[in-house]
C-alpha cells in the first residue's frame, strides 16, 4: 500500500508523463509536492520503485519509466480495504518519537488489527508516531507504523533505533565508518551521530496506517 506522499508523487509523475516527453527533475518533483529538500523525494522515488510502480533507467539522467499508473494504486488501496476481514492482530507497543527521542512504551496488552497483506515473514509490531521529523518520508504525527522485528538493517532504511538502551526513535539509519547516524527526514532536525555500540536496531519499517 502506498503512503499519501507516494501516491501524490505517482499522480504527479503520471500527469507529467502525459504532458511532457521528458520526466521531471528532482527539483520539480520537490516543488510539486511542497517538500523542503530533495532527500524526501529520493526516498519516495525509491519507495515507488521498490513497490513496482516505476523504474529508474541506469545511465540516463531524469529517466523514470512508469510501470503502473496512479489508477492502479487506488485499486491496490481498494483491495486492501476489501481484504480487511483477513486481518492480523499486532501488539501496539506504544508511542515512538519521530523527533526528539522519547522512551518507547511497551504494553503488549494493546492490539491493532492490520490487513495480512501488509505483513511479510517474521514478527511484527506497531507503534504510534509522535513528532514531525519524518514528514518528508510521508510519516506524520498520529500515524501508526508497522515494524518488522530485526536487529539488523541496511544503510538508508527507516528503523526503530534504541539509543543507549533507554531512548527509542524512528529515523533513517546511516552506517558510516566507526559511527552510526540517525537521520531525520525534515530539514529542521540535524542528523545525530553515535558510537556504533550506542545504537541498537530493533526493527525495520514495513508499513504505515493513517486515520482520516
Amino acid at each position: 500500500m502506498l503512503t499519501r506522499k507516494q501516491k501524490e508523487l505517482l499522480d504527479y509523475l503520471t500527469a507529467h508523463a502525459e504532458a511532457h516527453d521528458v520526466p521531471p527533475s528532482f527539483d520539480e518533483m520537490r516543488d510539486a509536492l511542497g517538500l523542503a529538500s530533495k532527500s524526501g523525494i529520493h526516498r519516495l522515488v525509491s519507495g515507488l520503485e521498490e513497490r513496482g510502480y516505476i523504474r529508474r533507467l541506469a545511465n540516463r539522467a531524469r529517466a523514470i519509466e512508469i510501470l503502473k499508473p496512479a489508477s492502479n494504486a487506488m485499486g491496490e488501496i481498494s483491495r486492501a480495504v476489501a481484504s480487511a476481514a483477513d486481518a492480523v492482530s499486532l501488539p501496539l507497543l506504544g508511542r515512538i518519537a519521530a523527533g526528539t527521542p522519547i522512551e518507547a512504551l511497551s504494553d503488549p496488552s494493546n492490539q491493532l488489527e492490520v490487513p495480512a497483506s501488509m505483513l511479510g515473514r517474521g514478527e511484527h509490531f506497531a507503534l504510534e508516531i509522535v513528532g514531525d521529523s519524518m514528514v518528508e518520508a510521508g510519516i506524520l504525527e498520529g500515524d501508526t507504523v508497522v515494524i518488522e522485528r530485526s536487529n539488523t538493517a541496511n544503510h538508508g532504511e527507516i528503523v526503530v533505533a534504541l539509543i543507549q538502551k533507554q531512548e527509542a526513535t524512528l529515523k533513517t539509519l546511516l552506517k558510516e565508518p566507526g559511527r552510526i547516524g540517525l537521520q531525520a527526514e525534515n530539514p529542521r532536525y540535524e542528523t545525530r551521530y553515535f558510537q556504533t555500540n550506542d545504537v541498537e536496531v530493533q526493527g525495520r519499517l514495513t508499513g504505515l496506517i493513517r486515520k482520516y
